[in-house]
């Protein structure tokens, strides 16, 4: 063997490694942390696993259970699995200003970590929605007046 071809040999060689371990890397323990979201119940079974992990929590906007009176911008209500009564919940804390579509019985994820008094602490909120585009029903028109006093209250 020549020695250009064991310099291939040897470039190939360390590309086939240097690739393997790459792969490795990216893809060797991917399949444990990939997780779209967990739902409450889930959260619950995992017990004091669940603690500390920064994880997505999905679910339904529990009616009733959104309290505006704390400080803002942070904001406390319940998400659980389904609009069943018997669902499992879990009460969240966020501490941003939520999307405009947030209101009770409706789907988010909210991403964040639970702490040891069983309270998810979240950063960020998503709303899940419909894709589907709804005209608003024939409820007539504003008039000058009115049109004039709601750009007023945009802040």
């Amino acid at each position: 063997m020549t020695s250009e071809n064991k310099n291939r040999v040897i470039a190939l060689a360390a590309i086939l490694v240097a690739g393997g371990a790459l792969a490795w890397i990216a893809f060797g323990s991917i399949g444990e942390n990939l997780v779209y979201y967990w739902k409450p119940s889930e959260m619950q079974a995992q017990g004091d696993k669940a603690i500390g992990a920064t994880v997505r929590l999905g679910g339904v906007v529990v009616p009733g259970s959104i309290d505006t009176t704390s400080d803002a911008p942070n904001l406390r209500f319940k998400v659980a699995d389904s609009h069943n009564p018997g669902a499992a919940k879990v009460d969240v804390r966020l501490t941003e200003t939520p999307p405009q579509m947030f209101r009770d019985g409706i789907g988010v994820v909210v991403e964040g970590s639970l702490s040891k008094d069983n309270l998810f602490r979240s950063n960020r909120l998503m709303v899940n929605h419909s894709n589907e585009y709804r005209a608003p029903t024939d409820g007539g028109t504003l008039t000058d007046e009115q049109w004039k006093e709601s750009l007023t209250q945009v802040k």
